[in-house]
């Protein structure tokens, strides 16, 4: 796989596949983030004397044109952040397109229109992608966020382009949950939390064959203590899989990984209520009618002595409904014991993960946070993400 620094740009039509699919409310945009970390590319690409297409979708138009999920507001911002315009494409492909790109210089900006205006974008259609490839000279990869997805952007453009390339943004994700994890120093520790057990079980039974403990929290863990036949109350279950919690639990202690299972609750009505009801111990039981919907003091102890001295984390998913303040205090607590781990690699991976991150502050303390969810944890569970195989190919 090349990266884009291994290419000589100059004088050339690039594509960029970017993410930004960032949160967008009457125009303006919530969160840059995905778009600032696509900036050493964008800029370095821009210095190599490159002219430059960048092309991304946003939200779910299903293959229709919605002006809710254009792309223009992205393009404004963007030409803030590289104090130079970004030129609006009124489409992805087409004529008026190509008039455009064939138009573009050296040291330019077009942003073409939402790939996913047209659902042969999602389809992977193979003549889609043609399309899109028709427009550079170099196609590079910088959207780890959609790597898992088989999209023709993402498989198709590299298939049919003269040269191709990963981007910077790639390149990290691949050094960190790669190489950097292929050989990790130990103690090893994950965390694993959010709500579903069944998005999660790849990941899981894969880091049972690497970590040295493993932390579940958020509300998958109650599908694990209704596996230890502790009552759940009202809170979020998979009843259905209780059996491969059992599982998970029984191939944890084969392998002497340390399970960590939360000691206590912060009970509420629903993740949207004003206040906490109480707090209970985990072997009581969750009160009928009543949530687990973050763990206690005891459990952030608990954390504190189990991550103390480690040397790699690994975290993906909040530990309770952390956007509701009432809520909020045990993810918020874990964030500061593992941004605080001044000598260990600390990854943090999913949008949550890094929501929870931004939210305390502390997201600049961690060695690394992965711009990818489906996408982080699917690598992480050592599957071949499509948009890697394709740059390989």
């Amino acid at each position: 796989m090349k990266f884009i620094d291994q290419i000589d740009l100059s004088g050339k039509k690039l594509l960029i596949r970017v993410d930004y699919n960032v949160p967008i409310k009457d125009g303006v945009i919530a969160d840059d983030n995905r778009i600032r970390a696509s900036l050493p590319t964008v800029q370095h690409a821009l210095e190599q004397g490159a002219a430059l297409i960048l092309c991304a979708h946003l939200g779910k138009p299903k293959g229709q044109v919605k002006p809710e999920f254009s792309l223009a507001p992205v393009a404004k911002h963007l030409g803030e952040l590289l104090s130079r315009p970004v030129k609006m494409a009124p489409d992805c492909i087409g004529d008026e397109v190509k008039a455009m790109v064939a138009d573009l210089k050296p040291g330019e900006v077009l942003m073409l229109e939402n790939l996913r205006f047209h659902p042969e974008e999602q389809a992977g259609d193979d003549a889609f992608g043609r399309q899109l490839a028709e427009l550079c000279d170099v196609y590079c990869n910088d959207a780890f966020g959609t790597a898992h997805r088989a999209h023709a952007s993402m498989t198709g453009i590299p298939a049919h382009a003269k040269e191709k390339c990963a981007g910077f943004l790639l390149k990290k994700e691949w050094e960190f949950l790669g190489e950097s994890l292929a050989d990790p120093k130990r103690p090893y520790v994950a965390i694993s939390g959010g709500s579903k057990v069944s998005s999660k079980l790849g990941i899981l039974n894969k880091l049972l064959e690497k970590v040295d403990s493993l932390i579940i929290g958020g509300a998958m863990a109650n599908t694990f203590l209704l596996a230890q036949g502790v009552g759940v109350g009202a809170s979020l279950v998979e009843k259905d899989l209780v059996d491969e919690a059992k599982r998970v639990m029984h191939t944890a202690e084969e392998r002497g990984v340390k399970l960590v299972l939360p000691l206590d609750f912060v009970l509420g009505e629903g993740p949207d209520a004003a206040a906490a009801v109480k707090t209970v111990d985990a072997a009581d039981g969750i009160d009928d009618g009543l949530m687990a919907l973050d763990v206690g003091p005891k459990t952030v102890a608990l954390y504190r002595e189990v991550l103390q001295g480690a040397k790699t984390v690994v975290w993906n998913g909040p530990v309770g409904a952390f956007e509701n303040p009432a809520f909020a205090e045990g993810s918020m607590e874990l964030t500061k014991i593992v941004a605080g781990l001044a000598d260990a690699m600390t990854i943090g991976g999913g949008g949550d993960t890094g929501s929870c991150l931004k939210m305390a502050g502390l997201a600049d303390k961690m060695t690394f946070i992965s711009t990818g969810g489906g996408s982080f944890m699917e690598f992480m569970e050592g599957k071949d993400l499509p948009a890697f195989t394709a740059l390989k190919e």
